[in-house]
């Protein structure tokens, strides 16, 4: 057995994965009020050892019968630390060390963007596709791409940092200090920002839901999902006309609002022509693991 974990831009999920990929237990933490904190680090190793140790407990499993524990991160890292994660406000932390001063068995650290994308083509959305693209929605936006069956890996970095593809020149201020990405126009986190800003109120998952089911009684909130999803279609058209992929994964948070969204995403594309090659455009559909892909992925070697 295996433990998965993955570091959220607003959570921690950890997971007990058996050798076919499923997750058996699994428990997760909050920490959107732990963000601004300046010992944000000690908090998340905190969090991840009790989740673990949680987990072991409940299953009345030893720490010996776990042959590794894997980590998704959104950012970018090396073998042991996380070198660059803009949305968590983490630089240079040495998170395998710290872990193994608790666990003394072998870590590996990925992108989380990436270790979704790998548990979806073996056991998910991208099972029979060659080419695909497959995005993680949510505080912000990761990528991968699988060409001819094959993950794409630059030698230097994770790479495909597909939220920071800047789609507006001069436009608004991104984490990374960069202006126009990506993600500060198309992520999820922004979607709930300006809703929340329109009902004067954090809005929640479960409340933004309520409301795009909803919006053709506000003309507001229309415009506001409306401009999203012309941001957000700009960026798709970008990497079909790139990638030529048969099919668009997303992952993330995204997955609990697709029936408000994909089909909206499908027509925009169409009708505004975005696409360079006449060509019809690729499935696009959701993580079927949906935010455990993460988990999942990143204990697969």
């Amino acid at each position: 057995m295996k433990i998965g974990i993955d570091i959220g831009g607003s959570h921690v999920g950890v997971g007990l994965v058996d050798r076919a990929g499923k997750i058996i237990l699994k428990k997760e933490k909050d920490l959107v009020a732990a963000l601004q904190k300046k010992d944000y680090n000690e908090i998340l190793i905190n969090t991840i050892v009790n989740l673990i140790t949680n987990i072991l407990d409940e299953g009345k499993i030893d720490i010996s019968q776990i042959e590794l524990i894997g980590i998704a991160v959104p950012g970018t890292v090396s073998d042991t630390e996380i070198i660059k994660a803009e949305n968590l406000h983490i630089r240079n932390f040495d998170i395998v060390s710290e872990i193994n001063k608790y666990f003394n068995i072998p870590i590996q650290l990925r992108n989380d963007a990436k270790c979704a994308a790998v548990a979806e083509k073996m056991y998910g959305s991208l099972e029979k596709y060659e080419d695909a693209v497959f995005l993680t929605i949510g505080t912000g936006i990761g990528g991968a791409v699988f060409m001819g069956d094959k993950l794409l890996k630059p030698k230097q970095y994770e790479g495909f940092e597909i939220g920071h593809m800047i789609i507006k020149k001069g436009g608004i201020k991104c984490n990374c200090g960069n202006l126009g990405c990506f993600e500060r126009y198309a992520s999820i986190r922004v979607l709930k920002e300006k809703i929340s800003k329109l009902y004067k109120k954090d809005i929640s998952s479960i409340e933004l839901k309520e409301i795009l089911l909803n919006m053709s009684k506000n003309e507001k909130v229309q415009r506001i999902v409306e401009e999203y999803i012309d941001n957000l279609s700009i960026g798709l058209a970008n990497l079909i006309n790139i990638f030529e992929p048969e099919v668009i994964s997303i992952g993330g948070s995204f997955v609990y609002y697709k029936e408000q969204l994909i089909d909206m995403i499908t027509l925009k594309i169409k009708n505004e022509n975005l696409l360079f090659n006449d060509r019809s455009i690729p499935k696009i559909v959701t993580a079927k693991l949906k935010n455990d892909a993460g988990i999942v992925g990143s204990v697969v070697i």
